[in-house]
């Protein structure tokens, strides 16, 4: 694939420091090959959504790649790697955690790979940045501010810089 693809990920991180983790990370994947452009929300403080732990920082960031689909989760996935991601349970707290959200008008359900995520809709610390990043863009479910309307029992905080 070599034209360029706009594609969204999910940032987000409870354990450690949560900023200077994501930071960082933004900073990677600006960097890395096949990567032309890169521009983030704000940060989110959000609670856990179907898990314990501490609060998590959030943000959504936009990636202009010409990276196809996999090739782009294998980055995310390395950079999770990096920063010492485990997978001991579902839902488990976590160092750094990077999800593909939408890649273009791509649609796959494949054993490593659902686009769009399957449960972005239902989750406001997607929303919220996403809707910030691209305003006008539609979900198959429906306009991110109306989604996240929908969701207003999942707490959610804008945090400045």
């Amino acid at each position: 694939m070599s034209r360029s693809q706009r594609a969204y990920i999910g940032l987000g991180a409870n354990l450690g420091d949560a900023r200077a983790t994501l930071r960082t990370v933004l900073d990677q994947l600006s960097a890395a090959p096949g990567i032309v452009t890169c521009r983030v929300s704000h940060f989110y403080r959000t609670a856990p959504v179907d898990a314990a732990g501490p609060d998590y920082i959030n943000a959504v960031a936009a990636l202009d790649t010409t990276l196809a689909p996999l090739a782009l989760l294998d980055l995310l996935q390395a950079l999770e790697r990096q920063h010492g991601r485990q997978r001991p349970y579902r839902n488990a707290p976590r160092t750094l955690d990077l999800d593909l959200l939408l890649h273009g008008d791509i649609e796959m359900d494949t054993a490593r790979l659902i686009l769009p995520h399957p449960r972005l809709h239902q989750r406001a610390f997607v929303l919220a940045p996403l809707y910030e990043l691209t305003p006008g863009l539609m979900l198959s479910q429906g306009s991110p501010a109306d989604l996240l309307a929908a969701l207003s029992d999942q707490s959610i905080e804008r945090l400045e810089d």
